[in-house]
């Protein structure tokens, strides 16, 4: 320590440090063989860093989305600013390399050490990552319990295992399942999860509109991404493309609700938006779907007939997928034989054949109704037509005695027509479907 102690002394301190698992650098300034003010001034001038005065800083003013909050208290440092693609961040220690290499995978930039003193950074550290703390708290609540056995998905493989800290931090864990079961409560379809430079916000989808649910701190953004990313069994390393995967949350002793989970990378991070699937949705009935006693009597005859084509148009979040698996679940019987092609499939039906599209493999709508056909089926359901070989392919099942269904976005019904002419099908032909 440039003369500042003895190498005895400091041989003498290393040892405790290590038998009682603790940072050398909180050691030897507890021992009192060196104060924190002579410390950081050495460190200062042996890595040739800024040392700074952290009295000067206001906890509450700091940047709260630059640096895992754990990170930070655990490794005893403090992210101060950006600077282009490296990282200022304060330390009393600035031989930690493995606090550099942690900090360089978490944030994927560089690291520039400032020099603060031990005792001052620490208060700093305790007072900023508090307040997130107490943030997180605030909107779980104290009287939330759960199971977290109760939500999960695959089991993670070796490429997508996280470290412990980003996957497995409580308040995040608990903030996650609290978002799931109360939209679930809320029967929202869908959770968005935005990040924003300063700012972080969760909504949900309700009735067809999105409504902002809560704000949390911008710092749990990439701890939560990561966490979501692990259930999902996607890659938490790859934040440049989207990703798409699936996760399921036990509700009640016998109730399993899936979830599709969409990633997007975005200016400040990514948004997650997560549809939920509730295999229940398609058994509930006809009656649960709203429709009026003249309309829900004209779609139970429609399904009836044994070849034609059922077309169920409407917005984002109308029900359309819903009122197609619980036609398929009225239709679903020993004797018939139902293949869906989705892109995912949605619900999962016992007795229905159902495959999903793969666009890189080659397996789009159009081919997999090319295979329907050689299967000998009696209903077909096609998840969404969107171009012209598709709607071609359909119309011509739905001519040779094959019952079809599926789904056009369109607002209403008759708009319907027009879209299939834009797409290039006879006006002939979309006036006898």
């Amino acid at each position: 320590m440039a003369g500042k102690i003895t190498q005895q002394t400091a041989d003498e301190v290393f040892r405790k440090a290590k038998a009682a698992n603790r940072h050398f650098i909180t050691e030897l300034t507890e021992t009192g063989a060196i104060s924190a003010a002579e410390l950081a001034h050495t460190m200062s001038q042996a890595f040739s860093a800024p040392l700074l005065d952290m009295d000067a800083l206001d906890a509450q003013r700091l940047p709260k989305d630059l640096l895992d909050p754990k990170l930070s208290a655990s490794y005893r440092i403090l992210a101060l600013s950006k600077r282009g693609g490296r990282l200022i961040v304060a330390t009393a220690d600035p031989s930690d390399h493995e606090a550099a290499e942690r900090v360089k995978f978490a944030t994927q930039m560089g690291v520039e050490w400032v020099i603060g003193e031990f005792d001052k950074l620490t208060r700093l550290i305790e007072a900023h990552t508090k307040s997130a703390t107490e943030a997180m708290d605030s909107i779980v609540g104290g009287d939330f319990e759960f199971d977290e056995a109760s939500l999960g998905g695959d089991t993670p493989t070796e490429e997508t295992e996280a470290p412990q800290t980003d996957v497995e931090d409580a308040p995040v864990v608990k903030f996650l399942h609290k978002m799931l079961v109360d939209a679930f409560n809320m029967r929202a379809s869908d959770l968005h999860f935005e990040p924003y430079e300063h700012n972080y916000r969760v909504r949900y989808r309700i009735d067809g509109e999105l409504r902002e649910i809560v704000s949390p701190p911008v710092a749990i953004k990439e701890k939560l991404a990561s966490r979501i990313k692990v259930l999902s069994r996607l890659d938490i390393s790859e934040k440049r493309v989207p990703q798409d995967g699936r996760m399921k949350l036990k509700i009640g002793p016998d109730r399993v609700i899936d979830f599709r989970v969409s990633t997007l990378p975005t200016l400040f991070g990514e948004k997650i938006v997560i549809r939920i699937l509730d295999p229940s949705s398609a058994k509930l009935g006809i009656d649960a779907l709203g429709y009026e006693p003249i309309e829900k009597e004209r779609l139970l005859k429609a399904i009836e007939r044994p070849y034609g084509m059922i077309l169920v148009t409407g917005p984002t979040g109308s029900g359309k997928t819903v009122s197609l698996y619980t036609c398929l679940n009225l239709l679903n019987k020993p004797g018939v034989n139902i293949a869906t092609a989705e892109d995912p499939s949605e619900i999962n039906l016992p007795g229905v054949n159902q495959v999903n599209v793969n666009e890189k493999a080659g397996l789009t709508f159009a081919v997999a109704l090319k295979a329907f056909l050689r299967q000998d089926p009696d209903i077909i359901m096609v998840g969404e037509i969107r171009d012209l070989e598709t709607a071609d392919i359909a119309i011509k099942a739905a001519q040779t005695g094959h019952l079809v269904l599926s789904t056009l976005h369109t607002n209403d019904a008759p708009t319907t027509l027009t879209r299939m002419r834009n797409m290039g099908i006879a006006p002939s032909t979309s006036r006898r479907v």
